[in-house]
Order: structure tokens, then sequence, then C-alpha cells
């Protein structure tokens, strides 16, 4: 066991030697001219090992050593240089002195008056002089190249700061298109390339062209890296993937220099597949409208990455995947034929693709037998590959937390939950007058819902805080499988649901709160969406006026295409829209205020109803008063049918 230890720490000591040669050289050297001026008699180890009968080595002052070979009590002296040495009577103790005087010519007669031995040195040879001169620079431009190279490895500083090494991951991954769910479209369009992979020849015969690069767009989260190791998977090619930002630096030219590091080590490795993720880092417009300017380090890079684009033919077996949520500001150089000439849209799943992908990551989980991941399907619409994932980790440590053996639905639906309004604050102490306040609010919201055609039905109302702020909430989850489009009535009737929580406030407690100022700015927006974007309205009629410049992040820049005229006559519009739909909303209120108040007594006593208890109170409510049903919630074929 001793031996295999040794053996080991022999192997880290010659790896350690072998990637760090100068320093190596720089201790051999100090270690040599250590040996050297000890055998020169330079130290007072040279004396130690030379005199056995030394047991004692007392250092004292020049003027001690010059007393003692006064009063004949030393039988021999040594002078060097640096140090005088003066051995006692008896031969057993040496007394040592430093920085002794460089002119002392009284000291040699006094040694011949008193018949005492001496022997010695004055000044070094020209030898330990050229050592003493060179070996301080030589020990300094080893540790500065230890240094350096360290620096270069860690974080690409001047020395190798080119090269991509440890920027590159390099694998050959076990990802398969199996494992990829909820893009079946994208799937199929990238299957061509792991034909080409496989059987280059094939292709290089018949002189067919594969493009040689592959752009992945689509929101974050939806499975683009997933699906490049995919590809390499199937094709079981090795796979290198680099993000964009790290072919930025400080040092103009290393980007470039790392573009063509990364080139040729997929080159070599051919049949392979490169892969950028967040190619927007380095493949920005150029347009004079943008950033850059003639030769900055990112316009480099991105022409470097051009040109090595350009540099391998189609009889080369290297396909470059690339992956951005932001396609709109990629430079038009990056997107022509012959270089990304393929554009595949990597978006959010549909009903079918939730279930798929829920499917694949409950595998890894234990699920209990009545679990219907349909039911979770239908409730995450909206969700991406990576949310769904994680709804899965969340009900499972869930699950964990109660000690349970399986994952149940229940900790399914709430960590959907949980993905939409946050995590509960049950320790957050919320006054009475507040909690009464919040009641009445989620119960305007949830009234609304259900009597309002074109909204969506109401799945749980809460005056438990949850998330950052949210002191309640109303929860509403889809129970169609997708909607891909609205209507106009259906934005109005969220405009009416969002001012059911600030008209419960006014009608049941004679008083308005901060609580609203949320749900105010969405339906604002909604009725500004509607005039300036989806002509709505006959305020700007079918001209678009605002534009976003961001395809898939949301919330992007915004410009705004109009006049002063037509801003205040949009400012006009949304006001008196909120005004009458706002009358509107409480008057409805106060014909249910029945049920409103049953809706807000039972949450201010267990503060958690479900929807179907909303549904239950509206419905006896309308009983015991003969109200004709104004529930709207039909089946989405009579709902879109009908209208408004």
């Amino acid at each position: 066991m001793n031996m295999q230890n040794n053996n080991q720490n022999n192997e880290q000591n010659n790896n350690f030697f072998n990637e760090n040669p100068m320093l190596a050289f720089g201790i051999f050297i100090l270690v040599m001219v250590i040996l050297f001026k000890s055998f020169m008699g330079d130290s007072d180890l040279s004396g130690m090992m030379g005199d056995p009968r030394i047991k004692k080595v007392e250092q004292v002052k020049y003027s001690d050593i010059r007393k003692m070979v006064k009063e004949k009590q030393v039988k021999s002296v040594k002078i060097t240089s640096t140090m005088l040495e003066a051995t006692d009577l008896s031969g057993t103790t040496k007394y040592v002195a430093k920085n002794i005087p460089a002119y002392d010519m009284e000291f040699i007669p006094l040694l011949e008056e008193n018949n005492i031995t001496y022997e010695g040195q004055v000044g070094e040879g020209p030898l330990a002089r050229y050592i003493n001169m060179l070996l301080p620079i030589i020990f300094i431009v080893a540790i500065w190249l230890f240094l350096a190279k360290k620096m270069s490895k860690g974080m690409g500083g001047i020395l190798g700061a080119g090269k991509a090494d440890k920027l590159i991951s390099s694998e050959r991954p076990d990802v398969k298109f199996d494992d990829v769910q909820g893009v079946q479209e994208a799937k199929d369009e990238v299957v061509e390339i792991v034909d080409f992979l496989k059987y280059p020849e094939r292709y290089i015969e018949l002189g067919a062209k594969i493009p040689k690069g592959l752009l992945l767009v689509g929101p974050p989260g939806t499975g683009k890296t997933l699906l490049a190791k995919a590809v390499a998977g199937e094709a079981e090619v090795p796979f290198f993937s680099v993000s964009g930002s790290s072919f930025m630096e400080m040092f103009v030219g290393v980007g470039a220099s790392r573009v063509r590091d990364l080139f040729e080590q997929a080159k070599k490795s051919a049949p392979s597949i490169i892969f950028i993720d967040e190619i927007d880092a380095i493949g920005k417009s150029r347009s004079s409208g943008n950033q850059m300017g003639g030769h900055s380090e990112q316009e480099q890079t991105l022409n470097q990455l051009l040109a090595e684009m350009d540099g391998f033919g189609t009889n080369t077996p290297v396909i470059v995947l690339a992956a951005t949520n932001r396609p709109e500001t990629l430079d038009a150089a990056l997107l022509r034929a012959g270089r990304f000439d393929r554009q595949v849209l990597v978006d959010k799943p549909d009903f079918a693709g939730r279930l798929a992908i829920l499917k694949v990551h409950s595998k890894s989980v234990k699920l209990d037998d009545s679990v219907d991941m349909e039911i979770v399907a239908k409730q995450t619409a909206g969700m991406a590959g990576a949310d769904l994932a994680n709804i899965i980790n969340e009900a499972a440590l869930l699950s964990g937390r109660r000690n349970k053996k399986k994952i149940g639905e229940s900790e399914l639906l709430e960590a959907v939950e949980r993905a939409f309004v946050g995590l509960e604050r049950k320790n957050r102490k919320v006054s009475d007058i507040e909690k009464k306040i919040v009641a009445y609010h989620e119960s305007g919201h949830a009234l609304m819902a259900e009597l309002t055609k074109g909204s969506t039905r109401v799945t749980k109302v809460s005056i438990i805080p949850r998330g950052l702020g949210a002191l309640g909430y109303t929860l509403h989850l889809p129970d169609d499988e997708d909607r891909f489009l609205k209507r106009k009535y259906e934005l109005m009737a969220e405009v009416d649901v969002l001012l059911g929580g600030r008209a419960a406030e006014e009608v049941f407690l004679g008083e308005i709160s901060t609580g609203a100022g949320n749900d105010l700015d969405r339906a604002t927006a909604i009725l500004k969406d509607m005039i300036s974007v989806y002509g709505m309205s006959d305020v700007a009629g079918l001209m678009v006026l605002s534009r976003s410049q961001s395809s898939f992040l949301g919330g992007g820049v915004v410009s705004n295409d109009y006049s002063e005229k037509m801003a205040q006559d949009i400012d006009i519009s949304i006001k008196s829209t909120l005004t009458e739909r706002y009358e509107y909303v409480k008057k409805t209120l106060k014909e249910y205020a029945g049920a409103i108040e049953n809706m807000s007594a039972i949450l201010l006593d267990i503060e958690v109803i479900e929807g179907t208890k909303v549904q239950e109170i509206i419905k006896e409510f309308e009983e015991e008063n003969n109200l004709e049903s104004r529930m709207a919630h039909l089946e989405n074929k009579e709902v879109l049918e009908e209208g408004k």
C-alpha cells in the first residue's frame, strides 16, 4: 500500500515538473548553487560538515572574536568575505561573526602575534560572482513563466490566451432523439444531418451539399442544446460545444484565435459537430445602428467565424450548430446561404409535447399509479421543457418533505401552482383588515372569471401570501388543450376579470387599496396592444403602431411609431374603455353581492377554496334568487362559434 502511494506521489511530482520545466530548471540551479557554495566553504554548514569534532556553533560579534584572540582563547581562525569563524582551544565550539569590517589591517598581525593559525579567502572568485549575479534573474524568470502559464490556463492570459482547449467541452453524448420530446418538427429537420455525419460518402458521391450551419432558434428552456447533443449522439460523432461569450476577451484578436483553434480541433476529429451556444454574443449585426467599431474584438471574432465556415467544403463532414433566442439581432452575413442558411424553430411544446416531456422526466422518479399526466399537461400550457422538468423535480422534493414513498398527483399539481404563483409564505403575518381586503379582492376576480364569457375557468382562490409580494391569488388554468389565438371579446374578458378585484374593494368595503396595482397595469397593457398591435380599435384602425424587437424573450425593446396626436387619442381611448368596463364590473358585482359575501366568508375561514366550490356558490346564489345562469364556461367549440 505504501509503495502504491509512493508511486502515485512520484507520478504527480513528475507531472508537475513536466508541465513547468522552467520552474524545475530554476529550482535545480538554486540547489546546485547552494551545494557549490557549501563546497567552496562559504557557509556555516560547510564548517559543520568539514569538522566532525565541532559540537556547538555560536553567533557572536566581530569585537567578541577580537577580544578572544587577544586573551588567547582561540585555537584557529577562518576568514571569508562574508564571515569570520573562530574555533576555541578545545576544538569543540565554533564562534561565527557576520558583517565583519571590509578592511581591518590590524587583525592578521594580531593573529600572528598570538600564534593563532588562520586561513581564508578575501573576496569571491569570478565563477561565484557570476553565479550570485545570475541566480536571482534565473529564479525570477522561472517564477514569472510559471505564473503566466497558470494565468493562460485559467483565464486566457497573454501567453496562450488564444487557445480554446480549456473553454471547449469535447464529448461523445449518449443523448438520443427519444430523450428529446415536444419538438418533433425540429427533430425532423435535423434527421438528414445525422445521416450525413454517419454516411458522408453517400452524399459526396452524389454531389449533394449538406448545410454547413444550422441555427436553432426558440425561447429559453425549450431544449436547443439537448437537441444538438441528440444529433451528435445519434450520429455517434464528437461534440465540441462552446458558449459564444467564451470567445470574447479583453485582448483584441484572442476571440479570432479561439475560433481558429476550435475549428482545427473539429476538423482533426471529423466527422464531428461544433455547437456554439448564445451565438448572438459574437454574431450581432454590424449595421450602422448597432454596436462595434471597425476594429473591435467582437467584429474580428465574427469575421473569423465567417471565414472558417467558408474554409471547409462539402466534403468535410463537420457541421456547425448554433443556438440563440435572439435571431433578430444576428448579422446578415451569418444567415446567408452557405453559412447558417437553415433555421430550425425549437418552440414551446403543445399538449402532446408536454405530455411526452413529462413522461420522459418522470422515468427517473417514483410516481404513484393513480397519477394522470394528462391533467398535469393540460394545466402547464405555455411552459417550456425546462419548466416541466423542474415541476417533476419540485414534486419529488415535496413528496420527500412529506415522507411519502411515491409522488402523488397532489404534489404535481402543487408544483404547477408554485411555478405559476410562487411559494407559499404561511409564516408571513397579515392583519385581519388586510385579510378581509384580500378576500373580497380575490372573490371579485373569481366571480368575474366565472360570469364573463371568454375568460378562463377558476381553478383555485387563496388568501395565503405567495411569491415576492402577492397576499392572495386567483389561479386560472386552462381546461382545454391548447389555445394559440385570442379574439377581441376574450381580451376584453381578461380586462373585466382584472378589474374585478379593485371593483370588489370599492363596492363591498367602500375603500380602495394598492393591491390592484398589477391588475391595472396588465389591463392597460391589453387595451394598448389591442389598439397599437392587433388593430382592434377605431383609434388607429388597421395601423400597427408598436413593434417588438425581441422574438422569444418577451419584454424586449418596443419601437413606437406614431405622432403625439395619436398618442393622445390612444390615452383617451384606454381611459374611457377602462372606465366603461369598470362600471360594468361594479354593476355585476352588486348584482351578485350575496355570492361575493359567501365566498369572502369562506376564504376568511379556511383561506383556500377550489374552483368547483366557487362555481357551486355562484350556482346556489342564482337558484336562490331565480337568476338565469350567467356562467359562461361552455365547451370550447361552442364558445368560439357563439362569440360575443
